[in-house]
């Protein structure tokens, strides 16, 4: 598997004796960050539990560093490791510092006093995910949000060497969810900190991973770089999609098109339509588009949403075939909408349909504005 950091071997992982996943073989780098996708149920939570050892292994072994992680000591393990899954803690009367200073128990001794620097590490820690103002607070009486980040803060005063992370941006909102991913890839790009963890939100797994393993029920489906994963068919197929679409442009995912004839054609490129398709969508209209060329990145979404897209070979002339289908389409439609077209040297019949479109006999003109 070559010279990695951390090696997932022949792992088989599961329940009370009960296999869930088996032959899970992953090799991962020093400084990388690998997340987790697939359904909900698919054992994403219990891989990670897995490696931190909450869960016993029911085949095959961790190595980190060449090191069998399931033989080290809980005490050398915790200054390797640092944890923050999704169970909730309940800690009796504990202040946010409190918790945060539970990250430097593996480095004290017996009576688990904190030194000077060890309290510098605390604030260090606490203030890189912009909570210092917590400390004083207690830590039951917080958010969903700001618990996160104090259990972030408390897997940073750690100073391990991999992060494991169970669904770490699932309370936050939008803001923080990306300071919280921030974070992590400066952690793992400066420090070469290996971040292994689950996300729901794969538009933030595939901008932030350096690998993506798919985890599809009771095996590993893909593993690699975002842009081998990041295909509609492989999202189609690992999560079931039948009621809509991902898109691997714009990294989302798209409810399903209206059903039926179009009722409007629209006339657009170079984005002007995207806000119209969304529209439409929403009310439920369907809807033709065109004329587009296939690098129009009006195209990319129309080919999902649209009933029917009319589409040009990029930068080549319209061909009258293709002018003559999208004028048939038109006339057809109950209305027309301009959402702005910018006209060069190779697209310049659709200054015919625009006229086309305006002509009285022609189709309607009505609509909203783009």
């Amino acid at each position: 598997m070559g010279d990695y950091y951390v090696k997932l071997k022949n792992l088989v992982v599961g329940y009370n004796g009960k296999p869930l996943l088996s032959d899970i073989n992953v090799g991962i780098g020093r400084g990388e960050i690998v997340t987790l996708i697939g359904p909900n149920g698919a054992g994403k939570s219990t891989i990670l539990k897995s490696i931190s050892r909450q869960l016993k292994l029911l085949g095959g072994s961790v190595l980190m560093d060449g090191n069998n992680v399931h033989e080290l000591s809980y005490k050398a393990l915790s200054r390797k490791m640092a944890v923050v899954l999704t169970e909730r803690m309940k800690p009796e009367l504990m202040t946010c510092h409190d918790v945060v200073a539970t990250g430097r128990y593996p480095y004290t001794g017996r009576l688990g006093l904190l030194t000077a620097e060890d309290e510098r590490k605390v604030e260090e820690a606490m203030e890189a995910v912009h909570a210092e103002k917590l400390g004083c607070r207690d830590f039951g009486a917080i958010s969903d949000g700001q618990r996160q980040r104090v259990l972030l803060a408390r897997a940073i005063c750690q100073e391990p060497d991999i992060i494991l992370l169970d669904e770490p941006t699932s309370f936050l909102d939008i803001r923080h969810k990306l300071e919280l991913l921030a974070i992590l890839r400066r952690m793992a790009k400066e420090k070469q900190i290996t971040v292994i963890m689950s996300l729901h939100e794969i538009d933030l797994a595939e901008k932030i991973s350096d690998r993506i393993l798919c985890v599809d029920g009771d095996a590993i489906s893909h593993y690699g770089r975002p842009e081998e994963i990041f295909k509609e068919e492989v999202i189609r197929e690992l999560y079931g999609i039948d009621n809509g679409f991902f898109d691997p442009c714009f990294g989302s995912i798209e409810l399903p098109k209206p059903e039926g004839e179009p009722e409007v054609f629209v006339l657009s490129s170079c984005g002007t339509g995207i806000p119209v398709y969304r529209r439409l969508q929403k009310e439920n209209i369907p809807f033709a588009a065109g004329i587009l060329y296939t690098n129009d990145v009006d195209y990319r979404l129309a080919r999902l949403l649209a009933s029917e897209v009319i589409a040009e070979e990029p930068f080549q002339e319209i061909r009258e075939e293709t002018f003559e289908r999208a004028l048939a389409v038109m006339k057809r439609c109950k209305r027309v909408i301009d959402a702005g077209v910018t006209v060069g040297p190779c697209n310049r019949r659709m200054e015919e349909l625009l006229k086309a479109a305006e002509n009285p006999a022609g189709p309607g003109t009505g609509g909203f504005s783009a």
